[in-house]
């Protein structure tokens, strides 16, 4: 069934895309003011990137272009096939905060605004938050070692400071 919807069904062997398809497919038509660039990586390790119309919410017309590999340059030349006059009518890109990503959105949707993806943003806090949870805990860590220390030398027993909620402060962190 598959063979014979390639071979007789669909336009697959008359595609206009299929010269570069390994390489590249581009969907001019599916462009949109808010659009999505991504890149993600198959099973096999090959890395693309993805720019898609949001209004599509991932359904049918929600693809404008899939491009094997992520280097700015080439990307860029492949997006500016679609004509200036649809590029400017991005008003919006969601990516990442990868440089290239935001290197080609510049190159290619002059009127576009760039915009953070939450995901990133949130990674972003977490990583520092948590960088910082580690600091205070390794402070804890010293000033408890100290207090061992001194109760030991005074041969008394360490008992720590509980937190109103039954934890230690070394616990909390």
């Amino acid at each position: 069934m598959q063979r014979q919807y390639k071979d007789y069904l669909s336009d697959f062997k008359s595609w206009d895309q299929k010269q570069h398809a390994t390489d590249w497919i581009l969907f001019a038509e599916n462009i949109g003011s808010n659009l999505s660039l991504d890149e993600t990586a198959f099973s096999n390790g090959d890395l693309y990137t993805i720019l898609t119309n949001k209004k599509a919410k991932g359904k049918k017309g929600a693809l404008v272009a899939m491009i094997k590999g992520t280097k700015a340059e080439v990307v860029i030349s492949i997006l500016h096939k679609i004509p200036l006059k649809q590029r400017k009518k991005v008003k919006e890109v969601t990516l990442d905060m990868a440089g290239n990503m935001g290197l080609i959105v510049k190159k290619t949707f002059p009127s576009a605004t760039l915009v953070i993806d939450r995901f990133h943003v949130q990674k972003l806090a977490l990583d520092a938050l948590q960088e910082i949870r580690i600091k205070h805990r390794w402070e804890v860590l010293d000033s408890e070692n100290e207090a061992i220390e001194h109760a030991r030398s005074k041969s008394i027993k360490y008992t720590p400071e509980l937190l109103y909620n039954g934890d230690t402060l070394k616990q909390l962190l």
